[in-house]
């Protein structure tokens, strides 16, 4: 059973909307951190769970939203994020990661607890998935330097929000040891 889990939200993504640019930006300081935060994680042992907006193309899956980021502004940063073979990618119509997806179910097979929570936008989809993460009981970790979003500020204050009403642990992710969270106790009691 894996107690904990790494999700990576949004980044597989063309930015092909009006605030792009913007969130471009941020995509920009965050890959790094993630691509380092997910090296950790597979070393460890940890399931990496790619969660990804299918903008509103219903008959999207992994290998064209991969396709549609190559045409993308960002392009050059998926590609240090890309999903190995042994990852999971769910595709998701709205802004949380649970809703009218498989992710709960994914979560209670693998055993999960703890779930360590990373993309764009800070403000919106993260936010989102980290509030019905909480309802379901799962002990939260949103590393600041791994969540980004169009607008600093509002990143900010989604950040904070995370922290004092979701209780997540929002220090930056190389003080997060991935191993060390595997092998503890962690997590509340998720709500299956």
């Amino acid at each position: 059973m894996k107690k904990t889990a790494l999700l990576i939200i949004d980044m597989i993504n063309p930015l092909q909307f009006q605030a792009g640019p913007l969130l471009l930006e941020g995509m920009c300081r965050i890959t790094p951190q993630i691509a380092s935060l997910k090296r950790r994680a597979r070393a460890a042992g940890l399931p990496v769970i790619y969660i990804n907006d299918n903008e509103g193309r219903w008959q999207s899956e992994k290998s064209h939203l991969i396709q549609r980021a190559q045409d993308g502004a960002a392009w050059n940063l998926v590609q240090q994020i890309l999903p190995d073979p042994e990852d999971f990618f769910i595709i998701k119509p709205r802004h949380s990661g649970f809703y009218a997806t498989p992710l709960q179910a994914l979560l209670t097979e693998l055993g999960t607890r703890t779930l360590i929570l990373t993309g764009v936008a800070g403000n919106i989809c993260v936010l989102f998935t980290a509030n019905d993460a909480y309802m379901r009981g799962y002990q939260l970790f949103i590393p600041a330097d791994c969540c980004a979003s169009n607008v600093q500020e509002d990143n900010d204050f989604a950040l904070k929000m995370m922290k004092n009403v979701l209780k997540a642990d929002i220090r930056g992710q190389a003080q997060i040891d991935p191993a060390d969270l595997l092998s503890k106790k962690t997590g509340r009691n998720p709500v299956t």
